[in-house]
């Protein structure tokens, strides 16, 4: 375990360092005065805003642990941008985002950040969450520059800057372990097992499973696992061995498949629940996926893209219009969710006369109840609060569109309102 740790830290020093590294690289390119001037209409402008354009940064894993959901996330914001451009665009100005693939890879992300930084008023995406701790303290300190991650660890609370959109994986995860007391048979005296990724995402999630479980009188087994792992047998193994009567899994698309489908092959029949982000529907079409469809849930902070609501259906419908190769998932729902929640910001922003960063940042102050359509307002008031500590449970189930079925509307698990994040 101590090794594991010591990793985990090397980790942190290496991207502190790296931050470090590429802040002093833009050094040269240090900007004059504070930036801001007075544009068309009288409205005070900064980096990333012209008379004619707002320019939006997206640093996103297309290829790399989260590529499916990094896709999917990607082309519902390129939809946004497409639908507010024709109507008009906001403050007069037409809308440009700029897309950055990093791979999940932590020097890819860093560089990218550092390239758009000096170019753009924000980022309406930025997967991986200790990627977004890593560049926090330059965001909180001098650029500024709003960050709505696809990313819900609790590290990231209390910045004005980066807003956290739903529930903390924390906070997520005793929604999950509650649905498991509540509907899956599990009770006071199990064990629980807990896979997860090292570091902010795994760890914070492991917080909020070590907490419900304390209160409800639950064991939980630990297995840290890396991005790296895709092979779950040795985790399935040792849970098998000491007799878990569930498991919750905070990782990627691929080791949730693995884990479940070894599970299911080799007798370890109990139902597993993971996070928002350990579900793609593109799974149910591998060999895993009957077992998915049978052991598998996974908590979200919306109603899924298949959900009976007039956003959906109009979001499905174009979509699909937009991108008729691709299929459905929940990374549409969470970018959509994303850049409508920038775009308000911006438009806050624009009846304000203030376009700068700093404008922006105001405006998203004032979104106290954001509807986006999908079950959930989010209250973007108080920044070390996440927006949102409802979460749905929903279970894979190819016949629906999207492949998901909500199986638990919005709640809050009554461990998960005494929390803290």
């Amino acid at each position: 375990m101590n090794h594991r740790r010591q990793a985990v830290r090397g980790l942190a020093a290496a991207l502190a360092a790296l931050v470090a590294l590429t802040a002093a690289g833009c050094s040269s390119k240090a900007k004059t005065g504070d930036g801001k001037q007075t544009g068309a209409g009288g409205v005070k402008t900064g980096e990333g805003i012209t008379d004619k354009t707002i320019a939006l940064g997206a640093l996103t894993d297309m290829t790399g642990v989260y590529a499916t959901l990094g896709k999917s996330v990607t082309q519902a914001q390129q939809l946004y941008v497409k639908q507010v451009n024709a109507a008009g665009g906001i403050c007069g100005r037409q809308l440009e985002l700029t897309v950055r693939d990093h791979g999940y890879d932590p020097q890819k992300a860093l560089s990218a950040y550092t390239e758009l930084e000096p170019k753009v008023v924000g980022y309406t995406q930025f997967i991986g969450s200790p990627f977004v701790a890593a560049v926090k303290p330059q965001v909180d300190g001098k650029d500024k520059g709003l960050v709505l991650p696809q990313a819900w660890s609790a590290s990231l609370l209390g910045s004005p800057y980066i807003r956290v959109l739903g529930a903390t994986y924390d906070v997520e995860t005793i929604n999950a372990v509650d649905f498991l007391l509540k509907e899956k048979g599990l009770e006071s005296g199990d064990k629980l097992g807990h896979v997860y990724f090292e570091g902010d995402y795994g760890e914070n999630a492991l917080k909020g499973s070590k907490y419900a479980a304390g209160k409800a009188g639950l064991t939980v087994v630990e297995q840290k696992i890396k991005p790296t792992d895709n092979d779950m047998s040795a985790q399935v193994s040792a849970l098998k061995q000491a007799g878990v009567k569930a498991v919750v899994i905070s990782a990627g698309p691929r080791q949730a498949a693995s884990l479940v489908g070894v599970a299911a092959a080799t007798g370890l029949k109990v139902p597993v629940i993971g996070n928002n982000s350990a579900f793609a529907p593109q799974l149910l079409g591998t060999q895993a996926g009957p077992a998915l469809e049978k052991m598998y849930w996974f908590a979200s902070p919306s109603l899924p893209i298949g959900a009976d609501t007039p956003t959906a259906k109009k979001l499905v419908a174009d979509y699909r219009a937009a991108y008729p190769g691709d299929g459905l998932d929940n990374g549409i729902v969470a970018g959509w969710t994303a850049a409508g929640v920038f775009g308000e910001a911006l438009k806050k922003a624009c009846a304000d006369k203030d376009l700068t960063r700093e404008g922006v940042d105001k405006a998203l102050l004032t979104l106290k109840a954001y509807d986006a359509g999908f079950g959930m307002t989010h209250d973007l008031g108080d920044p070390k609060a996440p927006s949102s500590r409802e979460s749905v449970i929903i279970q894979p189930d190819k016949s629906v569109p999207g492949g998901m079925r909500t199986v638990r509307q919005p709640f809050v698990a009554d461990a998960a309102k005494s929390y803290t994040p």
